[in-house]
């Protein structure tokens, strides 16, 4: 048996704000060790007998912070499917279920979210084992986490009677919304219920096959949507408007919840989905205090507490079970029994229509990133680091005009027809309205510091005449 990981890599994670962005998300950054949860989840994949490289399923703003953190990580994966636009993991899945039995029609899949913790590798192999054995008969099988406490972020799952020829797998009864906490109390107590941990194992051909039973529109528009895909460069675009026309559901409603070859498999595996920055502190190492600290930190008197530093020294005195969070353009300070609040402060900055929901004041691009250092009226200061051998588009802009410094490394620069070598301590002048492009033709990072002045600095004044990464 041939079993595929399908890694899923979408969402958002507000609740961490304001680490956590739309185009950062929790997925991308690295919360419990010095690698994202990302790389962490294809790690922990990979080298098993049996298991193939893993297939990664994305939204297309992410697609070279995807690419490149699994580069870092040192994993090669099948291939990065994009998707055009959020459907939830139904459609997701179908397209990767689509993508794999086109390679190999006895293709397994091993569903998992970029996001979730788990602790303990050896015992998730073996739950992925005993699951492996009722799927070659053809159950589906979802993974339900042995509760340690009584949650009310989780789904539960309930189990029935024992699966054929299994000691300790369980089929379906049923699957249950969040509780509130009295039952969530009594599930716990009950030792019949699991938390949902969204992960599953099934055949792919197996998974298609109920989907177009029980949910034939979804079934249909992620094959449309797959058949009319496209590669670009080592990407494959799902079609856009056959993925855009299809139901947005959950593998779960769309399947599991209907099937009679649904199976659960208890999994002790310390496992969290990390949903919260409460969920973050449980997971994370702690002192004798219960704090659990990271970046330049401060702390006195405090107990029970998570501070996360990013930028400068965050110093906290005399608190108890809070949550600090310091970005460079946002601080959040939160008791740690509130910390599902975040998602209101998510909501008002979209009311306001501001930025700090959307980015962080880095901005990662396939060519590196840009810092924001100060803005004002008609001004604009920026950070640009370009890595070796990349270049940025050959642009122009309607409103701005750029000034460019070279802090280290060489610049080759197009201005016009006009193409020169710059080098540390020399600068350059780019017009309005002049075609132009920066690239780094060394082996060391470019660094520069952008000067922009105009009437108009946003980011959506960019032409683009000439894109190798193919961007519009």
């Amino acid at each position: 048996m041939k079993i595929y990981p399908v890694i899923l890599s979408g969402g958002a994670g507000t609740r961490l704000w304001p680490l956590s962005r739309a185009v950062m998300p929790k997925q991308l950054l690295p919360l419990v060790s010095d690698k994202t949860m990302l790389q962490e989840t294809a790690l922990r994949v990979s080298g098993w007998p049996g298991l193939m490289a893993p297939l990664v399923v994305c939204g297309n703003e992410h697609r070279f912070l995807v690419a490149e953190q699994l580069r870092e990580a040192g994993v090669t994966p099948l291939g990065i499917l994009l998707e055009p636009v959020g459907r939830n993991t139904a459609p997701a899945v179908a397209a990767a279920a689509h993508y794999l039995k086109a390679l190999d029609p006895e293709a397994v899949m091993l569903v998992l979210p970029a996001d979730h913790v788990i602790l303990d590798n050896e015992a998730f192999k073996a739950a992925v084992e005993r699951a492996a054995d009722l799927v070659s008969r053809g159950a589906l099988a979802t993974f339900g986490i042995v509760p340690q406490s009584p949650e009310t972020g989780y789904g539960y799952i309930r189990r029935g009677a024992l699966a054929d020829g299994a000691s300790d797998c369980y089929q379906v009864e049923r699957f249950v919304e969040k509780p509130d906490r009295s039952t969530a109390e009594a599930f716990v107590a009950d030792g019949g219920y699991y938390w949902n941990s969204g992960m599953f194992l099934f055949m792919a051909a197996g998974y298609l096959s109920e989907l177009a039973k029980f949910n034939p529109e979804i079934a249909s528009a992620a094959e449309a949507a797959m058949r009319t895909g496209y590669r670009d460069l080592d990407f494959c675009r799902l079609d856009e408007a056959a993925f855009a026309a299809c139901p947005s559901d959950s593998i779960d409603y769309a399947v599991m919840e209907r099937t009679r070859d649904a199976v659960v498999v208890p999994a002790d595996i310390g496992w969290s989905d990390v949903g919260s920055w409460s969920a973050l502190w449980e997971v994370q190492r702690r002192d004798e205090s219960g704090n659990t600290q990271r970046g330049d930190v401060y702390l006195d008197g405090v107990s029970n507490s998570l501070v996360r530093a990013e930028s400068r020294i965050v110093a906290v005195v005399g608190v108890e079970n809070l949550v600090v969070v310091e970005t460079p353009d946002a601080v959040l300070v939160a008791h740690k029994d509130q910390v599902q609040r975040v998602k209101h402060i998510v909501d008002h900055l979209k009311s306001k229509e501001r930025t700090e929901h959307l980015h962080h004041t880095r901005v990662y691009r396939p060519w590196g990133y840009y810092e924001g250092i100060d803005a004002g009226e008609r001004f604009q200061v920026k950070r640009i680091t370009v890595k070796p051998g990349e270049k940025l588009s050959l642009q122009m802009h309607h409103h701005r005009a750029e000034h460019w410094v070279v802090v280290s490394g060489t610049a080759r620069v197009t201005c016009g027809e006009t193409v020169s070598l710059l080098s540390e301590n020399e600068s350059t002048y780019i017009p309005i309205g002049m075609n132009h492009r920066l690239e780094n033709p060394g082996k060391l990072p470019l660094h520069i510091i952008e000067v922009q002045s105009g009437s108009y600095l946003g980011e959506d004044d960019i032409v683009r005449f000439e894109d190798i990464y193919k961007r519009a």
